[in-house]
């Protein structure tokens, strides 16, 4: 079998394309560019590399950026002024705040106080239960990545069996919810799934993001299966520090018709399809100011 390798740096490059051309044309309408806010607390190195390359985009994208930055101590209330700031700015139409955060702060509170129509995460309630009932909504950036790969490489994508492996809020429910909606019949898979191998043999497309380095192999995966790897891991071999997925690239491959690497699958997208909601958001905010 020929397995196709689904690259995420074209697609998603073909992604913030689109998204800077529209941009453009509604700039040649008088409408304001989009304008994304990425805040990030302290001086995680991944975090720091995650917000360079969101605020890249956004700039390639034709967006303005801003970024705020605040120390690792910052008190819950520090955080929550700006994120109030930014809630109440006409040239902020998408707010993102990097997590994770320091253990001291909620990131419960700070995804709740977030605007819900400057929520480019998807992460707050409202939208969260809006996704849920199929109503139009920003979705989280990852399993929208995920679904636009799926749509863009296979097209039509209903009828096809999905299993997502994973049950996370910010991944396995939302990707389980969209492929429901794309027409799927959808099965997820759990650390309390019994015969969860054999359940995820079944899949026409399987999705994993648990988090655990490599966890799924060929005996996962049924020949000429669609796999989409979210995982992105740092594990040690040989003394050497490398990034892995969730899925164990050299032994599926052979079996899949179709296989994200990582890295250079599903990240890429995650950041493209930011920019596609900050640009969502801004539309919203303009037809509702008219």
């Amino acid at each position: 079998m020929t397995t196709h390798i689904i690259d995420g740096k074209r697609l998603a490059d073909d992604l913030i394309a689109e998204v800077g051309n529209e941009v453009r044309r509604l700039a040649e309408l008088g409408v304001p560019a989009p304008g994304l806010a990425v805040v990030l607390v302290g001086e995680d190195p991944a975090s720091a590399i995650y917000v360079r390359n969101k605020i890249k985009r956004a700039q390639e994208a034709g967006m303005t950026s801003i970024e705020k930055r605040l120390p690792a101590d910052c008190t819950q209330d520090s955080l929550e002024a700006v994120v109030e700031e930014l809630n109440q700015r006409a040239d902020v139409h998408g707010i993102l705040v990097q997590l994770p955060l320091p253990k001291h702060l909620s990131e419960e509170r700070i995804i709740r106080l977030i605007a819900p129509s400057k929520d480019v995460d998807g992460f707050h309630p409202e939208n969260v239960g809006l996704l849920a009932t199929g109503q139009a909504t920003l979705i989280p950036c990852t399993p929208l990545g995920c679904l636009e790969m799926l749509q863009r490489e296979i097209g039509d994508l209903s009828g096809k069996h999905a299993v997502i492996v994973g049950r996370s809020n910010i991944v396995g429910k939302p990707m389980a919810n969209l492929l429901l909606q794309a027409n799927c019949t959808i099965t997820v898979v759990h650390s309390r799934s019994v015969n969860g191998k054999a359940i995820a043999r079944q899949a026409d497309i399987l999705v994993a993001a648990v988090g655990v380095p490599e966890l799924v192999d060929e005996t996962w995966v049924k020949p000429g299966a669609v796999v989409i790897d979210v995982g992105i891991n740092a594990i040690e071999k040989a003394g050497k520090r490398r990034l892995v997925g969730d899925v164990n690239y050299a032994k599926v491959a052979p079996y899949a018709k179709a296989i994200t690497p990582v890295p250079g699958g599903v990240g890429p997208m995650t950041i493209a399809c930011l920019m596609k909601n900050t640009l969502v958001a801004a539309q919203h905010a303009s037809q509702s100011a008219r």
